[in-house]
């Protein structure tokens, strides 16, 4: 026998919490919850829920986007119904926020540059390394993808990347790239290639604006850190 939504006590009960305070004060546990529906004769939907997430927990929140209905059926109480369910919750969710970036259409600072990286590359669990091309009025021209690499690196060289810019008659470029581990903090080696790929601009008269780092929900501006010369 399942245990359902409706014999949990009714301050337990995630789908009237949600009705009642808002998606934004319900937890992951509780908002996974509401699409399992249910739970298992020995486990609330609340409990199986924290073990879909604790799965990955090491790697954030992200990595359920990663899991495949085989990964979350190795749960017990997640049947194949409920495992599709899951999947094209985030399906759902990743093209919303892939069709938000879209609507970023010019870059005023950071912020703007990471709202239209973010949603295209915070998912990603290899490093991805990629360019914001602008023109004179830092309108997007667009944002290809120059190098993917491990899990902790991706190594882009000034030839790819000015390649780009040149074959799109980019005015300044953006350099973009993401954290798989979720923290956005520079390392040794972006900083150096941020320091390359800068003066190579120079020669080239194509100025690199900056250099965001994206994590989880988080991005790191090198020119805000002062990083950049």
């Amino acid at each position: 026998m399942e245990i359902l939504m409706r014999d949990l006590p009714e301050d337990e009960r995630p789908r009237e919490k949600l009705l009642s305070c808002g998606a934004k004060n319900v937890s992951d546990a509780e908002l996974l919850a509401i699409l399992l529906r249910t739970g298992t004769k020995q486990r609330s939907v609340i409990r199986v829920a924290e073990e879909v997430l604790s799965k990955y927990k090491d790697k954030g929140l992200h990595a359920i986007s990663h899991m495949t209905p085989r990964d979350i059926s190795t749960v017990p109480g997640v049947g194949p119904a409920k495992a599709a369910t899951v999947i094209a919750a985030v399906e759902l969710g990743k093209r919303i926020a892939s069709r938000a970036a879209l609507q970023v259409e010019s870059i005023r600072g950071p912020e703007d540059a990471a709202n239209y990286a973010m949603p295209l590359l915070r998912d990603e669990v290899q490093e991805h390394f990629a360019v914001i091309l602008l023109d004179t009025k830092n309108h997007i021209l667009m944002m290809p993808i120059v190098t993917k690499g491990t899990l902790s690196s991706s190594v882009a060289h000034p030839r790819e990347v000015f390649h780009q810019a040149i074959e799109h008659s980019a005015a300044s470029i953006i350099l973009v790239h993401n954290h798989p581990s979720g923290d956005p903090t520079p390392s040794r080696e972006d900083i150096q290639v941020t320091k390359r790929m800068t003066e190579v601009g120079k020669i080239m008269d194509i100025p690199v604006l900056d250099h965001i780092i994206i994590g989880d929900d988080r991005f790191t501006s090198m020119k805000e850190k002062g990083l950049m010369n």
